[in-house]
Formats: structure tokens, sequence, C-alpha cells
């Protein structure tokens, strides 16, 4: 009797089973040619919502696109240029939900609670990114991306003026230049709906708002605030 093992009649089965498996491997992949950076950012943001912030690192975000570690690192430098690409895409994502919300409202005051809503809404649906925005020490300040998706986050918000501008500001800056009175009234409303999304996202407003009659829940607490208080906004010089 003949072992198939010893004589090799066996081995272009183990073989073609092996190769299969290689192929099946291949097509699990979370990406193809080309578009291996987009498959980068969408696994560090499984990993943002998974481990935090303390848990992205550029091993990390490749065992869970399912490439060499060094993959991250080729296509974005270092950590600081992964949280940068994800952060600029997350501005940009915030514009897109301002912009949504606040499309086609008549009325200055209606257009500000609207931007205020979008921002909001951006902040509930992305909490962990929203967290991750927020901590400009771990970004590559100088990365055109990061600069370029503020700069249109920034359009964005001064979309809260009668006149605000119709194109992102030059250069490096954010904001367009303005007067100091217009950016105190931005200020204050930027830090009231920034400090309302956070409050909202930490689940700090949950106590209140279960003691609030006639209030379901945290976020109609943020909606009704947001129609309680009216910024004194103005217009520019």
């Amino acid at each position: 009797m003949v072992d198939k093992s010893e004589s090799g009649l066996a081995e272009p089965a183990r073989t073609g089973k092996r190769a299969a498996k290689a192929v099946a491997k291949e097509q699990e992949k979370p990406y193809h040619h080309g578009s291996l950076p987009q498959a980068l950012l969408r696994a560090a943001e499984v990993v943002l919502k998974r481990d935090g912030i303390g848990g992205l690192s550029l091993r990390a975000i490749a065992r869970e696109a399912g490439v060499s570690h060094t993959a991250p690192q080729h296509h974005f430098g270092d950590t600081a240029g992964v949280l940068s690409e994800l952060a600029a895409d997350g501005f940009l994502r915030l514009s897109a939900s301002i912009a949504n919300s606040a499309r086609d409202v008549q009325g200055t005051s209606e257009r500000r609670r609207a931007i205020a809503r979008g921002y909001i809404a951006f902040a509930k649906n992305n909490p962990d990114l929203m967290r991750l925005m927020s901590r400009g020490e771990m970004f590559d300040a100088h990365r055109p991306s990061l600069v370029e998706a503020r700069r249109t986050a920034g359009l964005a918000l001064a979309g809260v003026f009668d006149d605000a501008p119709s194109a992102p500001s030059a250069g490096r800056h954010t904001f367009a230049p303005m007067d100091a009175s217009r950016a105190v009234a931005l200020t204050a409303a930027w830090a009231y709906v920034h400090g309302l999304s956070l409050l909202l996202i930490d689940g700090r407003l949950d106590v209140l708002a279960a003691a609030a009659e006639g209030i379901g829940n945290a976020e109609e607490l943020v909606m009704a605030a947001i129609d309680h208080v009216q910024l004194n906004i103005g217009q520019a010089a």
C-alpha cells in the first residue's frame, strides 16, 4: 500500500488548498489597489471608536486594516500624520453637517439655530471623532489637508453672519480677517454650541434632562437650549 503523503501524490491537493485560502484572504482585505489610504483612515476610526484616543497607534490601525504594520507609516508618515488626516476628514464632515442643516433656511435667527443644530448633530453621531478633533496638540498643524479642512469648517461657522464670506480664507488661517467685535461674537457663539456638544456626548446632561418635565432626553434639552438663548452676534462693522 502506497503512502500518498510520502510519494508526493497528495501535495498538489494541499498546494491547491493553500492557494485557495490565500485568494480568499486577499479578497477579505478591506481595500483594493489605490484605496489603501482611505482603508487606513476607516480602520483608524474603528480603532478610535473601540479603544479611544489612547488606543490609536500605527500598529493598531494596520492590524485593523489587515495590512503590514509599515503601511500607515508609508502613507501618512507617523501617528500624528494619521490623526491629522482623520481629524481633517472630521472637519469636512462637520462642515457638511452644518451645510445640510442650514440649507434653504430663511431668516438670520433660524439660520443660526440650524448651524448650531448641524454642529451638535455631527457631535452626537461622531462623539469619539469630535473629541479627537479637539486635541490639536496631537496633530501636524501644518499638514495641508488639515489646514484646508479647518478653513472649510471656519467658513461654515462664519455662516452665522449675514454677510459671511462665500469662500474659505486664504493661506493657513482658519478664519478670514474680521474686526474684534465680530471675533468676540463668533467666539461666544462657538463656545456655546461646542460646550453644549461636549456636555451632550459626555453624558453630563442626562440627569438634568431626566429631572426636567416635558423633556424626553439630553438631546431634546440641548435643542431647547439652542431655541432659548439668543446670542448677540451682530453684523460686521
